[in-house]
């Protein structure tokens, strides 16, 4: 088969392609063991959000950037969703934090100490207010809750207090705002997770309405789970509210997206689009990233253009061709169709496409000839603007 090649009609769809970063990825963060630091780490959630439009700047994919609260709580939400946007970006999700305070040690949402518990949802309450002054839709809650031992705790009790924990949060979204619920299948906690699988968020969710939908981290499965299958599922059910991207060789890595398995990451968006959920407003693309050894700005801009690259393989992908052979049950011929799109080198066509559009033909070699880092490192001191363990 002879590779194909981007049409107008895709590469209009690439133009409206968002990609939204996380906040955190620009700050000191990292492994378990140790975060390691670079030089011009951000001091402040302001000097996040600058960093994060220098992405978008280079790339025209990320115009929104997550914050993640109290890591980036300020005095003033307007003055940063007007600095957000003097650079070119706005604020999106709103991403809550019950994994740090020594409170939530036993669980927070899920937790038997009905006092623990009101101070959880008392947090969500305040990210909700948060939202409402920086025009974000999305709550995004990831509970890092569960038990190490058999017998610890009563797992039907914190499935029931969960579910009243969420419905109280979501009787405070507005018309125009969702809550999402993320999963991950272990870690912290290791004997049960609360929300462990995309069909536990699922049940959650779906009890509670409309306005609350499943988020889907590429990192938070079992080695060997078919996540295409998931996204399908989720898809298929309405539920798919968000992706948080990102690559793990093990476990929750955080790695830069498709690092470690670019064809699970193609495959994956072969199923949103056939699904109906590239460049749909209900599906948000997120990354949610842990530079610990790398640059962060250019670690951002490397996982954005991998995203870019491997939809525009998946657009390539020949469907008409691929129902018939899946039709006439020819297991090779429907393979064959699908690594033809895998293996298109779609790189110099994205790159020429870049140019027309006024953006530089390489992104990281742009980057890196701006002497932004440079600038950034000489200017910033002692910045710690990390998520955690810095």
């Amino acid at each position: 088969m002879s590779p194909r090649t981007l049409t107008a009609e895709n590469l209009s769809t690439l133009e409206a392609q968002a990609i939204e970063l996380p906040s955190w990825a620009f700050g000191n963060s990292g492994t378990r063991f140790r975060v390691f630091t670079t030089p011009g780490t951000p001091r402040d959630p302001f000097e996040k959000i600058a960093d994060a439009a220098q992405v978008n700047a280079f790339t025209c994919l990320a115009p929104t950037v997550a914050l993640h609260i109290p890591w980036d709580k300020v005095d003033d939400y307007t003055a940063l969703k007007k600095h957000a946007e003097d650079l070119g970006v706005s604020l999106g999700t709103v991403n809550s934090n019950t994994f740090q305070d020594e409170d939530y040690k036993f669980g927070a949402l899920t937790h038997h100490d009905e006092r623990i518990r009101r101070k959880a949802i008392d947090h969500h309450l305040e990210c909700i207010d948060i939202m409402d002054a920086t025009g974000s839709r999305d709550l995004k809650i990831w509970l890092a809750e569960g038990s190490n031992y058999p017998g610890q705790n009563d797992m039907r009790a914190r499935q029931d207090r969960l579910q009243d924990s969420l419905q109280q949060i979501y009787a405070r979204l507005a018309d125009d705002q969702r809550l999402v619920l993320e999963y991950k299948f272990f870690e912290p906690a290791f004997y049960h997770t609360d929300v462990p699988d995309w069909g536990t968020s699922y049940v959650q969710v779906a009890a509670l309405g409309e306005k609350a939908m499943v988020c889907l981290d590429t990192g938070h499965h079992a080695p060997g789970t078919n996540i295409e299958f998931i996204v399908m599922q989720l898809l298929r059910l309405g539920k798919l509210g968000s992706f948080d991207f990102n690559s793990r060789f093990y476990a929750d890595d955080d790695l830069i997206v498709g690092a470690a398995d670019p064809f699970q990451l193609f495959r994956i968006l072969v199923e949103v689009i056939r699904g109906g959920g590239l460049n749909n407003p209900d599906v948000a693309f997120m990354l949610d990233q842990c530079h610990n050894i790398e640059d962060k700005i250019p670690g951002q801009i490397r996982s954005v253009l991998n995203v870019q690259e491997m939809t525009a393989r998946a657009l390539l992908l020949d469907r008409e061709a691929l129902s018939a052979a899946q039709q006439a049950n020819d297991v090779l011929a429907a393979n064959a169709i699908l690594m033809d799109a895998f293996q298109t080198d779609v790189r110099p066509q994205l790159a020429a496409w870049r140019e027309e559009r006024g953006l530089a033909a390489d992104p990281m070699a742009a980057y890196r000839a701006s002497g932004y880092q440079q600038r950034i490192a000489d200017e910033r001191v002692g910045g710690a603007q990390a998520g955690w363990g810095a």
